[in-house]
């Protein structure tokens, strides 16, 4: 510890001999006050604390830095109060809020930036780059994962307007992002790239905003590319949604051009929030997030009524109050308002004592003045489950806390207590898809700094029970299957239903018998081809989600060269022929590979995952054998030869006695090993295993 902090809040010698301390000094010096109680120090001058200082800091360190941060961070507040933003005068008629939606890597974040930078929200500069994208995630993988929220302000023919941008994910996995967005939104940017044209995830977006009734400005972005083709794509607009293509505006987000145009259609073509100052309190919850010191933080849609510190709010789910500690809005950064208003988007905290109080989709009202609750939004259905285990069972509660706090901010993540006999107590969660699973764990390491096993995927399968007796016992005639290793005996099931998916393939057609081979590969069912233009063709098929789960896309991506786009939708179930593939490491059943697969495939699969197991588990002192079974019968096996030391290199000449006697008492040390040893396999095993290729 140095003496830099006594240094930084000490006043300047000017003021000093002034006898003055400047408000900024004077809060400092406060801080370095309240940091010891009197039992410790009573300082009343900064020349007697200065050299009591290093004396005192060093029994205090810890109380010191708590004290510090907390006391600045209230500075911070209290000078944020004095900035707060008047949003009195923007009424209904002066907000829009909207959103952008596109396929993925299509320029809605950087379409973000140039509107930010337009309406002088922050400055222009070249290092604004995916400004909304604050995760570190999305950083690293150059993606948008959760949806973000900024509002503008923009004069408009001597009118100033509120714009509320919702900046959403394009990737399938996050599509219940977007569809959550959009309940706040009275239209949408439907943004498509000018070279790569209407891909699957555009159409996906573009029916989404069609179904709520939002109204949609079609725009061409990345005009000044030289392979742009914007006469092509206008077509492809034309073909697939009926758009006008004088009705299409054409953009370079990167450089701004035409961004001014796209800002004024915004104020002239979405119409206003409804909405009624006058009537009760009427807000939505359409997101949140965990705040270390503040708790759950809401961003929420006022639809009637208004909000401000100090009121008194219900939920309608929980039947629970709160007061209000604080409101504002996104700027893109948090700006404190006094008070938030019909139509106008936002966030509010109330310190809220369990996370659980706070759920996306509820609605808030004054204590006095109950409403009618919303809809709200329609649950996220998971299709992906995968046991998440601590990698040090110690670490367990922290892992749950983590846990808790993240699914507060991504309210699609489904959550079970499992447990595991090699791996021990855990939970099963369900995702959107892979990569929502691997984003998901990516944050857990990143923002926690928690480290997970994550067990083999797999999907949500259902049987149907014969025989009372066995009904009785699982209760139901119909029974979930989350987990493989749950599956019931094959001899009680009258039928096992698969999930199924309709994909959406979007490819040139000169890749369409190669796509078509890997479809027929996936036990895929095509039902109809249609060409979007000359050259590019729409595939609709049904497939059992269990085939293009792991690395369908990566492949189909692989085989048309990074031309192919890819999306899909439920299609609910599908009686089929499946077994159960169960894999035992020195004949102990390893419960996390254990997989659920069409019979026909069953020995390739079950061979296909004892060659990756044998590449992937490192050597260990003992033999180790790998194999398949289905039901009573092996259908594959590996082995693993042992590391084998060298007891011999010590021995030079003599009698063969000595050697023997080191040659048994090493096969009597490694007989042990067998008995009671473990299998070392890597944490990232479960998932590489699955990959077909």
């Amino acid at each position: 510890m140095n003496g830099r902090i006594g240094r930084v809040v000490n006043t300047p010698a000017s003021t000093q001999a002034a006898g003055v301390r400047s408000p900024k000094s004077s809060y400092a010096w406060n801080i370095q006050r309240k940091c010891f109680s009197p039992a410790h120090i009573t300082p009343t001058t900064q020349v007697e604390y200065k050299k009591n200082y290093n004396k005192y800091i060093q029994t205090n360190q810890k109380k010191f830095f708590i004290l510090l941060h907390s006391l600045c961070k209230t500075w911070a507040m209290n000078i944020s109060d004095k900035d707060e933003i008047d949003l009195t005068k923007f009424s209904p008629e002066n907000i829009r809020n909207f959103s952008i939606i596109a396929h993925v890597d299509h320029g809605k974040s950087t379409l973000a930036d140039r509107l930010l930078e337009i309406t002088g929200t922050i400055p222009k500069n070249a290092k604004n780059q995916q400004v909304l994208d604050t995760l570190q995630v999305e950083k690293e993988r150059g993606i948008t994962v959760k949806a973000r929220t900024a509002s503008l302000f923009h004069t408009h023919k001597g009118q100033t307007y509120l714009l509320n941008l919702i900046d959403t994910p394009g990737h399938v996995d996050f599509s219940y992002e977007v569809s959550r967005s959009l309940s706040a939104c009275q239209g949408v940017i439907l943004l498509v790239d000018a070279n790569q044209g209407v891909q699957a995830q555009t159409m996906a977006n573009f029916f989404l905003a069609f179904e709520r009734n939002l109204t949609i400005i079609p725009c061409l972005n990345k005009i000044d590319l030289h392979n742009a083709k914007p006469e092509i794509v206008l077509e492809q607009l034309n073909n697939v949604f009926d758009t006008d293509p004088d009705d299409v505006f054409k953009i370079s987000a990167k450089v701004g051009t035409g961004v001014q145009e796209l800002l004024a259609a915004i104020i002239e073509k979405i119409p206003p929030p409804p909405g009624d100052r006058n009537k009760p309190l009427k807000c939505l919850v359409f997101d949140s997030q965990y705040d270390q010191y503040r708790g759950a933080v809401g961003n929420i849609l006022v639809l009637d009524g208004s909000v401000k510190k100090g009121d008194k709010i219900m939920s309608l789910f929980s039947k629970k109050s709160y007061e209000v500690q604080g409101t504002g809005i996104l700027h893109p950064n948090e700006k404190l308002v006094n008070v938030l208003y019909a139509g106008q988007v936002g966030f509010i905290h109330a310190n809220f004592k369990k996370i659980s109080d706070f759920q996306v989709g509820d609605t808030f009202c004054h204590q006095k003045s109950p409403v009618e609750p919303l809809p709200g939004f329609k649950p996220a259905v998971s299709v992906v489950f995968a046991g998440i285990f601590p990698s040090d069972q110690s670490q367990l509660i922290v892992l749950k806390a983590a846990m808790t706090k993240l699914t507060l901010n991504d309210g699609s993540v489904s959550v079970n207590v499992e447990s595991s006999p090699a791996i021990g107590q855990g939970w099963r969660l369900g995702f959107l898809g892979m990569l929502h699973m691997d984003v998901f764990c990516q944050r857990l390491e990143q923002e926690f700094g928690t480290s997970v096993i994550i067990t083999a995927p797999n999907v949500h399968y259902r049987v149907r029970i014969k025989g009372k007796r066995n009904i009785k016992l699982y209760g139901d005639e119909i029974v979930d299957i989350l987990n493989p290793c749950k599956l019931p005996d094959l001899n009680i099931i009258e039928e096992l239903l698969e999930p199924m998916i309709m994909a959406t393939i979007i490819i040139p057609d000169q890749y369409l018998t190669a796509v078509m081979s890997l479809c027929h590969e996936r036990r895929g069912n095509p039902l109809e081809q249609t060409y979007l233009d000359q050259h590019r063709m729409v595939l609709k098929c049904i497939f059992p989600l269990n085939e293009v789960l792991i690395d369908f896309f990566d492949e189909l991506k692989s085989i048309t060269s990074g031309y192919a786009s890819f999306d899909y939708e439920d299609h609910g179930y599908q009686q089929s022929d499946l077994v159960k593939v169960e894999f035992l490491i020195n004949k102990n059943p390893v419960e996390e590979m254990t997989l659920i697969c069409h019979r026909s495939n069953s020995r390739n699969r079950g061979k296909e995952i004892c060659v990756r197991l044998k590449e992937l588990i490192p050597r260990q002192m003992t033999y180790v054998t790998i194999q398949a079974i289905i039901g009573s019968d092996i259908v594959a096996r590996e082995d693993i030869k042992p590391i084998k030391k060298d007891v011999l290199a010590k021995c030079y000449g003599g009698d063969v006695t000595r050697k023997n006697k080191l040659l048994n008492k090493q096969a009597a040390h490694l007989k042990k090993l067998k008995m009671v040893g473990t299998v070392k396999i890597p944490k990232d095993t479960f998932i590489k295993v699955l990959k077909k290729k």
